[in-house]
């Protein structure tokens, strides 16, 4: 499955966030944008392994569109 993922810059903390919109409370964090798109691709495979492991209803992916 393909979800979103969003990142942005944390000036305060200097670092990267990442999460996926779809799997509530799926973030992660790294000190470059790769780190952060690494870290995230483990925190979603480790919310989906606990989300089948629980029953959770997965949602779909759907794709987020954002303006800046």
């Amino acid at each position: 499955m393909r979800y979103s993922v969003m990142i942005y810059y944390d000036a305060m903390d200097d670092i990267y966030v990442a999460s996926v919109p779809e799997l509530e409370g799926c973030i992660a964090h790294g000190t470059t944008q790769e780190e952060a798109i690494k870290e995230i691709q483990l925190a979603c495979e480790m919310w989906l392994d606990a989300a089948r492991e629980n029953g959770t209803a997965i949602p779909e992916p759907s794709l987020q569109k954002i303006a800046i």
